[in-house]
């Protein structure tokens, strides 16, 4: 059992402080720790807290209101969260006073005025709530509920810029903290990471401890001082000695484990969000980039980094081209091979695999490298992702996940996503600036320059995918 440190008994102690001054805040006010509200309550409560001064009220105010929030019902909440959008944005007196002043002389003072009566209101009061204990949990939840109404309601759009705006500050890289998870790591945080596991599931303790425990395997995440049992991401990396085409053998729990000072290549398998109140404050990028500067430190002979990615848009995007009379991506003969794919379990027939790969990698090349959203960015999440970090997409890996999941998303496509270290610069300029995607010689050989048919293709196009060998279920 771990050993309290004196650290972590000042911590008790002066957490203890805190919640007892709080305590007595409360009482100032006749509140209760979880005193169900109404909407009119919460909102009332709020320009009680954004009138107060005084520190241990203001705590007091902070973690009632949060609490009547918790507590209340739906309706109350939505009532709350649309006053936050309606009744606390700028004062427009002082707005008006200050762009009066601005106008008639644009002095700095005149400018931090101008910007200080901009701010909308809402922002001073989440900071407010962010003072209560537990706060920053709380507000994440908040947001999280933003999210999940803002499309019936558009007018929370307002709310949630002012939450991006203000947790991106407080969630930048400068506060997060990385650390291993490994089997030693507390059980708490292992359930964490077998619930949040978005991408392979983890079915039981078994599969958790395959995936944490031997020598080859590694697991990092970011933490925040204010949710120290909550990661806000993880990966999950597996050490090998070359870059993989398929899951299953990562994920076998009969494998037979490598030296990690034999490995020579690090394979991020998966990365997890597990916040979606903080969705779009990215971690990722910092993530990925500190877990290879901590291999190469800890394991100088992994020169290689990828990663073995899924393909989440790709089977969706092809339904549209097969359904697309007018598409100039298939010919006749291939919209008729792809029928099979409608097929249950066509990938187990090794006739119709051979039949359908050729195919299928053209339509995946066309999908990466042409395919673009309306901002000139590849329609594929997973893609933005690791091409926006400045990776290479190195290799595509048919039938690289014959998993539920994958079938249904991917058609069982993934692909290998290169971090060369000394390109990764140029490639995200490359993207950002001219909309130019790094891509393996190999990959950009299968895009089809003429409708993709069923009839053979001249060139190799097993260049770029996996093995000949169907990988293991």
């Amino acid at each position: 059992m771990p050993i309290a440190t004196t650290a972590d008994r000042a911590s008790e102690f002066l957490g203890g402080l805190f919640n007892s001054l709080t305590e007595r805040g409360r009482s100032l006010f006749g509140l209760t720790s979880s005193q169900p509200m109404s909407g009119d309550e919460l909102i009332a409560l709020s320009e009680t807290l954004l009138s107060r001064r005084g520190e241990a009220s203001g705590v007091a105010l902070a973690a009632s209101l949060l609490a009547g929030y918790e507590a209340a019902d739906e309706d109350d909440k939505l009532a709350f969260l649309d006053a936050l959008a309606e009744q606390f944005g700028p004062d427009l007196a002082e707005l008006n006073a200050a762009i009066e002043a601005f106008r008639a002389d644009a002095s700095a003072e005149a400018t931090g005025e101008l910007l200080r009566a901009a701010e909308p209101r809402r922002q001073e009061l989440i900071r407010r709530l962010n003072h209560a204990p537990g706060g920053t949990a709380a507000l994440v939840k908040m947001r999280e509920a933003v999210l999940a109404r803002i499309a019936a309601h558009p007018q929370l759009r307002h709310v949630d810029d002012d939450f991006v705006h203000l947790f991106t500050s407080w969630f930048n890289r400068g506060f997060l903290v990385l650390q291993r998870i490994d089997w030693t790591t507390p059980a708490n945080i292992l359930e964490k990471i077998i619930r949040y596991e978005q991408v392979h599931t983890i079915h039981d303790w078994d599969d958790l401890r395959a995936r944490l425990a031997p020598p080859d395997r590694r697991c990092y995440g970011f933490f925040h001082p204010r949710l120290v049992d909550e990661p806000l991401i993880f990966v999950e990396v597996a050490l090998t000695k070359d870059s993989p085409a398929a899951i299953a053998p990562l994920l076998d729990l009969e494998r037979e484990p490598i030296a990690a000072s034999d490995a020579t290549t690090a394979v991020f398998y998966s990365i997890s969000n597990t916040q979606q109140g903080l969705a779009g404050i990215s971690f990722g990028n910092f993530l990925i980039k500190q877990v290879v500067e901590e291999i190469k430190r800890e394991l100088p002979n992994v020169q290689t980094f990828v990663t073995l990615s899924p393909v989440p848009g790709f089977a969706k995007w092809l339904k549209r081209e097969r359904d697309n009379p007018d598409s100039t991506l298939l010919d006749a003969s291939a919209r008729s091979a792809l029928e099979a794919l409608d097929t249950p379990n066509w990938f187990d027939d090794a006739d119709t695999a051979d039949r359908l790969k050729p195919i299928v990698l053209q339509l995946a090349a066309a999908y990466f490298l042409q395919a673009k959203g309306p901002n000139g960015r590849p329609l594929d999440p997973v893609a933005r992702f690791h091409l926006g970090n400045g990776a290479r997409l190195d290799r595509l890996n048919f039938l690289g996940d014959r998993s539920p999941n994958g079938m249904r998303q991917s058609h069982g496509l993934m692909v290998n996503y290169l971090y060369a270290l000394g390109d990764i610069e140029a490639n995200h300029e490359a993207l950002f600036e001219r909309g130019q995607i790094a891509a393996a010689s190999a990959v950009r050989k299968l895009v089809p320059t003429k409708p993709v048919s069923s009839e053979p293709r001249k060139g190799n196009a097993k260049t770029a995918s996996a093995p000949q060998a169907a990988p293991t279920a």
